[in-house]
């Protein structure tokens, strides 16, 4: 029996998503809790792996099990057994062939960028802050030059394992609230790091030390040293997943908004 959830997390004090030797990971405390609620052991895969200090407002995970539970006992007995910074939203079964990865189409993250002068203590570990007053306008006009299927080598970590770097962004959206920029990108997969460094080329141009026609430049030259800094993990959210209508998969439709 597969077993499709929506998982939201605060990332701040996890060593990312994936399992690991030493450091607390989501996964590790996810399979801990669920195999308790199964009375088997269990693995857990994931939409997309978030690297640490990443949070996620729905992650969607799948399980495969012989345990014989309903909807509400996997997110009672899941988030019984749970930390406070992991939390199960929904659950249902769904069929063999579902994959949390593989099925998903599009997905959506959004980065957080907090602008004023001073620093805030609230949203430390939740928005990048940058003292500087950054120009959304040309936020937005930089973002355009990656819409669409590029060779987004730029954009992703040195130690990055995808097997190509070829990805598609179907939308890239800058939007300022107050003190708030969000930076909202939609593709079809993305690279290790890949939206925390189109953050950084963004907010490079916000501060007017380049235009935005730089950020094609950047991504011609299929170089990561050509892109500048990557923006910190604190700021970014996994904040929902596409997949097909038929897996008719939750969708929890809240964004992380602050500053209204």
């Amino acid at each position: 029996m597969r077993i499709a959830l929506g998982v939201e997390y605060d990332g701040t004090d996890f060593h990312g998503w994936q399992r690991q030797r030493t450091g607390r990971t989501v996964q590790g405390c996810l399979e801990e809790a669920l195999s308790r609620v199964a009375d088997h052991e269990l693995a857990a895969v994931c939409a997309g792996r978030t690297d640490t200090g990443v949070h996620a407002v729905e992650q969607v995970v799948h399980i495969d099990t012989t345990a014989v539970r309903d909807d509400k006992a996997w997110i009672r007995g899941g988030n019984a057994n749970l930390p406070a910074d992991i939390r199960i939203q929904w659950a249902r079964e769904t069929d063999d062939t579902f994959h949390a990865r593989f099925s998903a189409h599009r997905r959506h993250y959004r980065y957080v960028i907090f602008n004023r002068p001073y620093p805030s203590a609230q949203f430390r570990h939740r928005a990048c802050w940058v003292y500087t007053e950054l120009d959304e306008a040309s936020m937005r006009q930089a973002a355009i030059n990656l819409l669409g299927e590029h060779d987004f080598t730029s954009f992703r970590a040195l130690a990055c394992q995808a097997k190509h770097p070829v990805r598609t962004i179907y939308t890239l959206d800058v939007n300022r609230h107050g003190d708030f920029i969000y930076i909202d990108v939609v593709a079809n997969a993305f690279l290790h790091h890949m939206v925390r460094c189109i953050a950084g080329v963004l907010i490079t141009t916000g501060r007017g030390e380049a235009s935005p026609e730089w950020v094609k430049q950047v991504l011609d030259a299929r170089d990561r040293a050509a892109g500048g800094i990557t923006a910190p993990a604190a700021g970014l959210y996994l904040v929902a997943v596409h997949y097909p209508e038929r897996f008719a998969i939750p969708r929890s439709g809240w964004l992380p908004e602050y500053g209204r």
